[in-house]
This record gives structure tokens, C-alpha cells and sequence, in this order.
């Protein structure tokens, strides 16, 4: 089949993907058959008018789906490998009703896909990672294999971090590489600062470790520098946490020049920053991440549970220099060994045929539609949130407490968080985190929303949904 030319017309994937798309789709259909000698790499570019390197490229995801063979110095050999289900075919077997486990509604998450060709392109990944499946189920050297970090260091490399990859670490998630670095910067008894309204992850963190977390008063554009540099005055503090992006429950975004004068504070008094980059990816143009900003002083961690999938449980971890590589990892090695290379892997191929972006585009067109109907449910100035954010932040007035707000919305289907899981210091406020996200659709959604509408009206006593 040495006349062998594709029409890449035929698949909507990168190029290199459609080679071996097309390869697989003319073996279903006959065209080819077991046996069949494909054209020369440099013979088929010629044909497709492509570089070499895309050809190249996919006659070896061709090979990794088991297609093909190659042969130094006799070609390539179509050998089947048919034993998946191909792009957009939906397999028989039914969803397993013990796997959909009970939707812990106090965790913020993005909407969830439920674009069939999306989640069909997503199994196509998953099927392709089973074709490596024996090699995936063995020990891995600890922050993953060279594949692996090169996709995070291309994945990283749209947020400006552009790192060497033995400074790319890929973790089982962004909170057990939190309990590591916070785990080296400080020790029992000494000060980590964060924001005064901060993830609750990292209150557990600190509590685990021993840690004093204090908090630093916020305006709109995030920590006061000013209060920083008083803190550093009278904590001597060993690291500061940031959640600049989104920041979780405030969803507010630190701005590019707040992100200076905070770095020059933290230069000047030489406190490591923590950058929890979760939402990161999810702005079109957010600014700059600190890492980019400052790489010398930051630990940056990007954790994919929010802008791909929680259940991925990985997180992209950016050293500050060469020096912290070994105690971050024996850190790691020691709490966990490795990050599952059946995960990493399924990420890689998402990386690389640019199902993550299909997935990220979904998260962001979803979370603007889900903010729009908040604003057209809501009166506007009575929460806090971003045209692109998936929770608000609920201040409660007219006699609400977190308290009664939060059993009156229990049944509603959404996850609305006290103001307490996330205060640092002081009384917390009368305020609730709202998360839109999750397995709620629009339309429930929607109904939720007007029934917490309805209910912020007027007085807690009016409302009869409980007693």
C-alpha cells in the first residue's frame, strides 16, 4: 500500500493525529489490511505537502496505539490493534452506578463536560494510554518520566514559566506538594503568612505541620504590601501563600502591579513565595504568574484539578532553583512515592492532542454562561465574583447567618461553604462561598439560584425550608 494517501481533511485533529486517525479509519474500512507497507515518512510528507516531523510523529502515535510496526531499513507495517473504540463511538458498556460516588458539594469545581464529542475524544485518550497499560501499572522515578515533564514544561510555558525540566516536578495533586514545601520552609512553631481569606487547604496544611498561619488584610487587588512588610518586620515569616488567580472563595485576581510591590517586599525581607496557581489557566489574559515575575523566590505549583479534572489528581510543580530539587523530592518520595503514571500519562496524550484545550475552552465558556445568570438572578453589589470565575462570594445580610444560609441551601444541589473554613484570623464574617460548578447543570442551576434569590429577599424567619 505504498500508494497509500490520506485525506487529513478527514479528522478534525492536529495533523500528526490525523495520520494515525486515518490510519486506524482505513483499517476499519478496509482500505488497509494487516500487512500493508506504508509509504516512506519522507515519501508521504511530500504527498501531504507537511514537514517530515509530522509524519514522523504520527506513524509513532500510530505505533503507540499498536497500528503499526517499524522496521529499520524495511518500513513500516500496518499489524491492526483494533481493540478500541474509535473517535466519537460511544462504547456499549453501561456506566458502573458504584463508580459515581456521593458529590462532596463543600469542594469548588469547574461545570463538567457534557459535550458528547468532547467526552468521546476524552475516552479516545483513555483508550490510547491502555495501549501502554502493562509498563503504566510499574514504579516510576518520582516526578515523572521525560514525556511527562516535557508536557508540563509545554503545558507551564502558556502561563510565561519557562523552567529547565529538572526543576518540573509532576505531583499527585496540589495539596500534597503544599504540605511538602511548606513542610521545608518551615519548621514547628515558625510563620507562614497568606491572605487573611485564603483556600482552606493550606489552613489544614499548616495546622498539620505545626505551622503558625497568619493572615494579611486584602483590598480588591489582594495583600496590602505595606501589611506584608509589617509582618515580615514582626513574624520573621519562613514563606508567603498565594492563590493570586481567581483566588478562592474572593475570586479576586492580583493585578500585574500589586504582583510587583508584593515581589519586592518579599526580595527585600527574602521570604519564599508559594504560588497555588490553581485557576491559572482559566483567565484568557491573566497577568503573569509570580514565577514568571520572580522564578528565584517562587514555588510554583500548577494543579490541573481545576482548569481539566480533579480526579486527575496532578499538579505541575516548578522549583525555585536547583538547590531545592533533592529535599522537595525525598519530601514528596516520602509521602507518596510517585504520581500515577496511568494519570500522568492520560494527561500527556490530553497535553498533546489538545484535548486539555478542548476541555479548558469548555470550562471557560461554561463558567461566563453560569456567572451571567448569577447577574441576572442577583442583585448587583450583593456578591463578590469574576465574569469568569466558578463560585461567588456571598456576603449575608437582612438576619442571614452562614449557619441557617447554609441549611436553608442544603437540598439545592449547589456546594455553599461557611465563611469560617476560610478566615485565618479574627471573627469570621457573615459570608458564604457559592460554587456554580460540578455536576449541576444550567437548569438546576438556575432553579437553585432563584430559590437562594428568593430567600436573601427578606428575613431567615420567612422562609419555610426549615424549622
Amino acid at each position: 500500500m505504498n500508494n497509500w494517501h490520506p485525506d487529513l481533511s478527514r479528522s478534525s485533529s492536529p495533523r500528526y493525529m490525523a495520520i494515525a486517525d486515518l490510519i486506524e479509519m482505513d483499517l476499519r474500512s478496509g482500505h488497509l489490511v494487516v500487512g500493508d507497507r506504508l509509504p516512506p515518512q519522507r515519501e508521504l510528507a511530500k504527498r501531504l505537502n507537511v514537514d517530515f516531523t509530522t509524519v514522523a510523529r504520527g506513524y509513532v502515535e500510530a505505533q503507540k496505539r499498536g497500528l503499526v510496526v517499524s522496521h529499520v531499513g524495511r518500513g513500516t507495517f500496518v499489524t491492526g490493534g483494533l481493540d478500541r473504540e474509535p473517535r466519537g463511538i460511544v462504547s456499549d458498556a453501561a456506566s458502573d452506578p458504584r463508580r459515581v460516588a456521593a458529590i462532596d458539594l463543600s469542594m469548588n469545581m469547574p461545570p463538567e463536560p457534557e459535550d458528547a464529542d468532547l467526552i468521546a475524544r476524552m475516552r479516545e485518550g483513555m483508550s490510547a494510554v491502555a495501549s501502554n497499560l502493562i509498563p503504566l501499572l510499574r514504579y516510576q522515578a518520582f516526578g515523572g518520566s521525560v514525556i511527562d515533564k516535557e508536557a508540563a514544561a509545554a503545558w507551564l510555558s502558556r502561563r510565561g514559566v519557562v523552567p529547565s525540566l529538572e526543576r518540573v516536578f509532576v505531583t499527585p495533586g496540589a495539596h500534597p506538594a503544599l504540605l511538602a514545601i511548606c513542610g521545608l520552609l518551615a519548621k514547628p512553631g515558625e510563620t507562614i503568612l497568606s491572605e487573611n481569606i485564603t483556600y482552606p487547604g493550606i489552613r489544614s496544611i499548616a495546622a498539620q505541620l505545626r505551622l503558625n498561619l497568619s493572615g494579611l488584610p486584602l483590598d480588591d487587588d489582594g495583600i496590602l504590601p505595606d501589611a506584608f512588610a509589617a509582618a515580615c518586620e514582626r513574624l520573621k515569616p519562613k514563606g508567603l501563600y498565594l492563590n493570586p488567580t481567581l483566588q478562592n472563595p474572593m475570586t479576586l485576581t492580583i493585578p500585574a502591579q500589586r504582583r510587583e510591590e508584593i515581589c519586592a517586599v518579599a526580595r527585600k525581607y527574602h521570604v519564599p513565595i508559594v504560588e497555588d496557581d490553581a485557576y491559572g489557566f482559566i483567565p484568557l489574559d491573566g497577568p503573569a504568574p509570580f514565577a514568571a515575575m520572580a522564578p528565584d523566590l517562587t514555588w510554583h505549583i500548577g494543579g490541573l484539578a481545576k482548569c481539566i479534572g480533579a480526579g486527575l489528581r496532578l499538579a505541575y510543580v516548578v522549583a525555585p532553583d536547583t538547590k531545592a530539587i533533592w529535599p522537595f523530592v525525598s519530601a514528596m518520595r516520602a509521602n507518596n512515592v510517585m504520581a500515577s503514571p496511568l494519570n500522568m500519562a492520560l494527561a500527556t496524550r490530553w497535553i498533546e492532542d489538545g484535548t486539555a484545550d478542548s476541555i479548558l475552552r469548555f470550562i471557560r465558556k461554561e463558567a461566563t454562561a453560569r456567572q451571567e445568570m448569577v447577574a441576572r438572578i442577583l442583585p448587583t453589589g450583593s456578591y463578590r465574583g469574576d465574569p469568569i470565575s466558578f463560585n461567588i462570594w456571598l456576603p449575608l445580610r437582612q438576619g442571614w447567618t452562614r449557619s441557617t444560609f447554609g441549611s436553608h441551601m442544603q437540598s439545592s444541589g449547589i456546594g455553599v461553604v461557611a465563611s469560617d473554613a476560610f478566615t485565618v484570623d479574627g471573627p469570621a464574617e457573615e459570608a458564604v462561598r457559592v460554587c456554580l460548578g460540578g455536576p449541576i447543570g444550567r437548569a438546576k442551576l438556575q432553579g437553585a439560584l432563584e430559590f437562594m434569590g428568593h430567600a436573601l429577599e427578606g428575613p431567615p424567619e420567612l422562609s419555610a425550608s426549615f424549622f
